[in-house]
């Protein structure tokens, strides 16, 4: 439920809202929706279409993923077989982390069992880590291949171009500065502070509650001792 109720929501802000998330050429047919666009943080990229090349129904996606990135986790969906294809790189490419790969996952291609007809929208997500490139624009290239004919999704506009004047603009998406990533942490910090004061709280609560009954049972025992030695000296005067 939860899954269909995020593609939805993805499906949606596709059509409605790519600018507002960092991404340009939001007119193109073939879109990528980021879950963030925080420099360095893992994102979820729901890459997304719905329709076909001219009536010829798609059959195959190419996703090209840009050189920041090196490795993508892409979703398995069913009637789609996926394949991660490994490039070796011409020369050792350096991480944010300062180590270095000599390889790289340079494409994701997803081919479908059966071919989506125009008007059904398709969807996958691909797990990635975002390079620490903050105010970067990173293109995904995206080779749409049909029954018949192909579309090849990779016109990047040049600077000060409107990306809705290209006829097929590469999908998008800008990267952002971590400020919400770590107002999330600092929130889940003050949350996990806070829960600790009302358990302190609760106990401390509970210590008194003990003590208090522990006080009411020794009084009671007391006040027992004093009526028996009490009947026991009235038996005695008695007798005597």
């Amino acid at each position: 439920m939860k899954s269909s109720v995020r593609r939805t929501l993805t499906a949606a802000a596709a059509t409605t809202g790519l600018m507002g998330l960092g991404l340009t050429g939001a007119a193109a047919h073939v879109n990528i929706t980021p879950d963030t666009t925080a420099a360095g943080a893992h994102a979820l990229l729901t890459v997304s279409f719905s329709h076909d090349c001219e009536g010829s129904p798609t059959n195959k996606l190419t996703i090209s993923l840009p050189e920041p990135l090196v490795d993508a986790k892409p979703e398995i969906v069913p009637g789609w077989t996926v394949e991660k294809v490994t490039e070796t790189l011409d020369e050792p490419l350096t991480l944010d982390n300062g180590s270095s790969v000599t390889e790289r996952v340079g494409q994701i291609v997803y081919t479908a069992e059966t071919p989506v007809q125009d008007g059904y929208l398709q969807q996958f997500d691909m797990s990635v880590q975002l390079p620490e490139r903050e105010g970067e624009t990173l293109a995904f290239p995206v080779l749409q291949s049909c029954v018949e004919g192909e579309t090849d999704w990779a016109e990047i506009p040049a600077e000060g171009e409107d990306p809705h004047s290209l006829e097929a603009p590469a999908p998008t998406i800008t990267l952002t500065g971590a400020e919400e990533h770590g107002h999330a942490e600092e929130a889940a910090t003050e949350t996990t502070a806070e829960e600790a004061d009302l358990e302190s709280a609760s106990a401390s609560n509970d210590s008194s509650g003990a003590s208090t009954v522990g006080y009411v049972g020794l009084g009671a025992g007391l006040l027992g001792l004093i009526a028996g030695v009490t009947a026991l000296l009235r038996t005695r005067n008695s007798k005597a």
